[in-house]
């Protein structure tokens, strides 16, 4: 079992020299990522795997990450999630269907055959015990799961739409029990089983439709403590929410910026979060308040070892340590937005806009007015074909401001439209 911090990260340019206590540091020797590291996972201080998104790429550590080994995998795919049960057996998720197995420590992959069709694409993973793992899909829906309890040798599929719409994150206590988050028709929402993902209640919901919970995290000096961060929509802020009595009762803060994703807290009141157009965000009061501190953007995942050990995926990979760490100046990493333009805006009768696709995508377009509530939900689509699309819909709303919401597999963005 792993404990999660999880940050959707491209952190800031710098890395920085000695410090007299823990702090983050980009670490060298690993390519920046032409979108983020969307995972990462450490077995070890020393021994650690990064997957990179649209770069198509898996890195490997040996040396707590000061050198990287890149794999030999696929390069046509967007790889989502890496997680291994031992230092030979690994699982890579994609967004695709495509799911791929280690018995070498990441030397070599063989894709899993024998999951259903229905996986469309492994958004969350999860390792628990010698033999059991978890897998879960996807953000563009539908929700479901995928579980093993042979490493990997066979797989059980349990479909999750009495729960939920869409599954991003899975994060087990033990073989039996654990949790689930994603959205469902009535926002952002937070799952538990206690029977191994055959049955499910529902622990939390943010009550707002478009929302997820994104990332979970279990303290580690004190289980019983809870975090989890929310993703919303422009113009509402992201959210951090907390549980002190293991999910039961939720406490829901407001973080400075609606397309949060990554969560990480080192103690009860010290943590870190972020998302696609931020870096790290870091409170030292349980998320009151909140400090910029200007390392980066796009945070998704954290995973702490200790309390001075920790290594976060984003553009670079990062390190939260004490070590003397050189200095290294690299360009300030630019947010991965899709090139949008609205055609005219003001709109009038219909909404006209493109969308430039450098690659393979999926993409879901919304319609949120000016308190965040969902107007519609105007189209779901898989994106095969990278290059500009012309999208065009009705738009019988009164006259007003609207925010056009394009989510999409390496982030969220929000177009301010003005109806006549």
């Amino acid at each position: 079992m792993k404990i999660k911090l999880l940050y959707t990260a491209l952190l800031s340019g710098l890395t920085f020299a000695a410090f007299s206590q823990a702090a983050w540091h980009e670490l060298p020797n690993i390519p920046q990522s032409p979108s983020r590291y969307d995972d990462i996972f450490f077995l070890n201080p020393n021994l650690g795997w990064a997957a990179d998104g649209w770069g198509a790429a898996v890195y490997k550590t040996t040396d707590g990450g000061q050198n990287w080994v890149q794999q030999d995998v696929p390069t046509d795919l967007y790889y989502r999630n890496i997680e291994f049960l031992n230092e030979n057996i690994g699982f890579l998720g994609s967004l695709r269907h495509d799911f791929f197995k280690t018995i070498d420590g990441g030397t070599t992959w063989t894709t899993v055959t024998n999951i259903p069709e229905e996986v469309v694409a492994i958004c969350g993973m999860d390792a628990v015990g010698d033999h059991t793992i978890y897998g879960c899909g996807s953000y563009f829906g539908p929700a479901y799961l995928i579980k093993s309890v042979d490493s990997g040798e066979t797989w059980q599929y349990i479909d999750m739409s009495a729960y939920a719409e869409k599954l991003v994150e899975v994060l087990f206590v033990d073989e039996n029990t654990g949790y689930a988050s994603g959205s469902d028709l009535t926002g952002g929402v937070v799952l538990k089983t206690t029977d191994g993902g055959t049955s499910w209640t529902k622990l939390y919901s943010t009550g707002i439709v478009g929302e997820y919970v994104w990332k979970l995290q279990r303290l580690a000096s004190n289980t019983q403590i809870m975090f989890g961060s929310v993703e919303s929509v422009a113009p509402l802020n992201g959210k951090l929410i907390k549980s002190v009595d293991g999910g039961v009762n939720w406490v829901s803060k407001e973080v400075p910026d609606s397309d949060i994703q990554a969560v990480g807290f080192l103690t009860e009141n010290h943590g870190w979060m972020g998302g696609h157009h931020t870096g790290f965000l870091e409170t030292f009061d349980s998320g009151d308040t909140w400090i910029d501190t200007g390392l980066g953007i796009s945070l998704n995942r954290i995973q702490f070892l200790s309390d001075n050990l920790a290594y976060c995926s984003g553009n670079h990979i990062y390190k939260f340590s004490d070590e003397n760490l050189s200095i290294s100046e690299t360009a300030k990493p630019k947010v991965h937005d899709l090139e949008v333009k609205v055609h005219p805006n003001p709109v009038t009768n219909n909404l006209n806009f493109s969308v430039d696709f450098p690659k393979a995508n999926h993409l879901i377009i919304s319609i949120f007015d000016t308190q965040g509530k969902l107007v519609k939900t105007l189209q779901k689509e898989t994106i095969s074909i990278p290059g500009k699309k012309e999208y065009s819909f009705p738009f019988p709303y009164k006259s007003g401001t609207y925010f056009l919401s394009l989510h999409h597999d390496i982030g969220a963005q929000s177009i301010k439209l003005i109806k006549k």
